[in-house]
């Protein structure tokens, strides 16, 4: 005869939990654990939102948090961003990763002016035409600046909604249209309800249902959760994912070059930058893609046959 489950055993939930009272109990949690965010406050503004947004683009909380700050007391419009100039605004991007999200920042300031007159449109179709913003960031900016509804989807709604209501231990390693789906029907019809909801499942995934070591026991929908009441099945799709080595990558060496020139008070010889890494075949492929990018400009002498080591490298001016 098997033993009677004990008391404290988290009870199976329905084959479909239910939407509204998952949403419930996430925003009551919510309301009691949120993390006080600058980009939350009363006083944030839509253009404030869309750089916490993008500064948040594969960067921790903890990292962007200060960086924020910074850059909203010294560029606190899309005007004086857009006025600004790219070298500063490379050098105040700092080791925040990335950074072409900088430049795409600024080039989205710029249009922000010249369309908008400097205020953030809130209409989803005329964010997602402002440069470097796609559909989660449109969707993110429509919740968290104007608090209207949209299906905001990032890795940890994703992952809530595919533990609770889909019962798997982490998302698809792609979005799928059916996850969208799914997604937009937990999404409350009122705007203020949806807005609320998006960040409150967006918190809930991101310090309690984590992905590494979720905190099943410190969650307000456990006893709703397909995932718990299963016993925590293994990632379906682990072999589909792949882990993004760091030493020895091209991100690396952009990363040192990068560095360089944010510390130089003017331009950087050739020979500065080549020390900067010992395979000169992958640095040299790395410092012509920042070129390209726009991230770096490199000064040639002129003449037919200019010396090598007269070239130099700075930001953007």
């Amino acid at each position: 005869m098997p033993a009677p489950p004990s008391a404290d055993a988290v009870p199976a939930p329905p084959v479909a939990p239910d939407p509204a009272g998952v949403r419930a109990a996430v925003v009551a949690w919510f309301d009691q654990h949120a993390r006080d965010l600058p980009w939350r406050a009363p006083d944030r503004t839509p253009w404030g939102v869309l750089v916490s947004e993008v500064m948040l683009q594969q960067t921790p909380v903890v990292r962007v948090e200060p960086a924020w700050r910074a850059w909203q007391q010294r560029w606190p419009t899309a005007a004086d961003l857009a006025a600004a100039p790219t070298g500063d605004v490379l050098r105040a991007w700092d080791r925040l990763g990335y950074p072409r999200r900088a430049l795409r920042l600024q080039e989205c300031a710029r249009t922000v002016v010249e369309r908008h007159g400097g205020e953030l449109p809130d209409d989803e179709a005329a964010l997602l035409a402002l440069p470097g913003v796609g559909p989660y960031t449109a969707a993110a900016v429509r919740a968290f600046a104007f608090g209207r509804r949209s299906v905001v989807l990032d890795t940890n709604v994703r992952r809530v909604l595919a533990r609770v209501a889909a019962g798997e231990a982490l998302p698809a390693p792609a979005q799928t249209a059916a996850e969208t789906r799914l997604a937009s029907s937990w999404v409350p019809d009122d705007d203020a309800a949806a807005a609320r909801w998006s960040a409150a499942s967006m918190e809930l995934g991101a310090l309690v249902c984590t992905a590494r070591a979720p905190r099943c026991e410190a969650c307000p929908v456990a006893h709703a959760c397909r995932w718990l009441a299963a016993g925590r099945p293994a990632d379906v799709h682990a072999h589909r994912r792949r882990t993004q080595a760091w030493a020895g990558t091209d991100r690396q060496a952009r990363g040192r070059v990068m560095a360089l020139l944010r510390e130089s008070l003017g331009p950087v010889p050739q020979d500065a930058v080549g020390a900067l890494w010992p395979d000169a075949a992958q640095l040299a492929r790395c410092v012509d893609a920042l070129v390209a990018d726009g991230l770096v400009v490199r000064r040639v002498p002129a003449g037919d046959d200019p010396d090598p080591s007269a070239v130099t490298y700075h930001l953007p001016h």
